[in-house]
């Protein structure tokens, strides 16, 4: 078995962790640091529940393999709240019931957060009609964008009003 020593700074917290090298950033989070905010669903990239920003961009946690990742910076939904606030994609998704048993939720939010930081670095997606203009995240859009992360309980009308909230 090969071990390897990384850094992780995970929702502003630095922290040290020993892993095997196959060990992905999903169960370095959860087994190793304790930090459940991401859930496991699939563990195969599927459903999106294991969602996480890596250096501000969205990843699947259960297809990252942590020591690849050392030095890097990563945000849960926990971590997107800050002195004691909810993130405004957490207070929207309160507002508009946008969960039910909640599991998929934290990646949810964190994808959500990340496809938002797309659509204003102006990055298209597979139905953005200009791809001249400023890109206009109507429902379409931001259900293709979303298209990753899955919902059991079938919350999509309130998750989609969720986030078209937060994005005005």
């Amino acid at each position: 078995m090969s071990t390897g020593t990384i850094m992780l700074t995970v929702d502003g917290e630095r922290r040290t962790l020993t892993v095997d090298t196959r060990t992905t950033l999903l169960d370095a989070l959860r087994d190793h640091l304790g930090v459940t905010s991401p859930k496991k669903g699939c563990d195969h990239g599927q459903c999106g529940a294991c969602t996480v920003l890596l250096d501000g961009r969205r990843v699947l946690a259960c297809l990252a393999l942590a020591v690849a990742h050392d030095g890097a910076e990563i945000t849960t939904a926990t971590g997107l709240s800050s002195g004691g606030e909810l993130h405004p994609l957490a207070r929207s998704f309160i507002d508009h019931d946008g969960f039910q048993c909640g599991y998929c939720t934290p990646g949810q939010i964190c994808s959500a957060a990340g496809m938002l930081d797309e659509v204003r670095a102006g990055g298209p997606s597979h139905v953005t009609d200009d791809l001249e203009g400023p890109i206009v995240l109507d429902d379409e859009e931001i259900r293709e964008r979303m298209s990753g992360n899955l919902c059991r309980c079938g919350a999509y009308p309130n998750i989609l009003a969720a986030i078209r909230e937060v994005a005005r």
